[in-house]
């Protein structure tokens, strides 16, 4: 970002004018507050877990008390067969209850102020104008002219994920896809076997404000994500708490940033 000025970009990767920067681009860099948002943001997906609230209670068993001369566990009740008088209930028996088992109406989701969130968002997209939190992410931007990177409304239109790479690589972006490419790998652990077993990098983040192709034209680039400016969120920002995604916004989406 030059001053408050911005230049925009076409499609061939050449500077056809230049629009004033929204005020957003001046939000003080809050890393505590993205990083709380970011992680409640993610606490939010966490699903309910918790044991049957009766595990270990369906018995007769009770205590007998003291004076008997045998511990106070609660007993199955009767006599003549093999389950009489043994240990049930109780934590230290077998088959008892669980001591202080997870619960399913337990809150998982982490609260955050609305007007912190609010910030936060603010903060975080005025990071992907300042070029040494993007490089502090990984991301190559040795061939950008400038950030953050505003291109004309015809990138929403693109239709093919050919046509979608030739732009990236016209903005400067070979090298960032090629380690997104390059450095896919698989997980280490059980996420093997749970439905995540490759690990990929986070790439460029295309920021528009209406969906004309260009979603299904980069779903299958490594590491590309696209998402509305109205949807804006931390999470797409500075994934894993880390501020500074390398962002392309179309002219119409930095335009509706003025709003914000």
């Amino acid at each position: 970002m030059t001053g408050l000025k911005i230049g925009v970009y076409s499609l061939k990767g050449r500077k056809t004018t230049e629009v004033e920067a929204p005020p957003v681009f001046k939000t003080q860099v809050r890393l505590d507050l993205i990083k709380r948002a970011v992680l409640s943001s993610i606490s939010k997906r966490k699903q309910p877990y918790g044991r049957d609230p009766m595990a270990g209670k369906r018995t007769t068993a009770i205590s007998l008390g003291p004076g008997h001369g045998i511990s106070r566990a609660p007993r199955i009740k009767g006599s003549g067969y093999s389950a009489a008088q043994r240990g049930a209930f109780s934590p230290s028996t077998v088959g008892g209850r669980l001591a202080h088992p997870p619960r399913s109406n337990k809150v998982l989701g982490e609260k955050i102020n609305v007007k912190e969130r609010r910030l936060a968002i603010k903060s975080a997209i005025a990071c992907t104008a300042i070029k040494e939190l993007v490089a502090a992410r990984g991301h190559k931007i040795e061939d950008i002219k400038e950030l953050p990177i505003v291109v004309e409304d015809a990138i929403e239109k693109i239709d093919s994920t050919k046509k979608a790479i030739e732009v990236l690589k016209a903005l400067g972006l070979e090298a960032e896809l090629e380690r997104c490419k390059e450095n896919i790998h698989i997980r280490a652990g059980r996420g093997k076997t749970r439905g995540r077993k490759y690990k990929k990098p986070r790439g460029p983040l295309i920021v528009i404000s209406k969906d004309e192709g260009v979603v299904a034209a980069v779903k299958n680039i490594p590491g590309v994500d696209v998402i509305n400016v109205k949807n804006l969120n931390c999470e797409a920002l500075a994934p894993g708490c880390h501020p500074g995604r390398l962002t392309i916004y179309s002219k119409s989406a930095l335009e509706a940033l003025k709003d914000r």
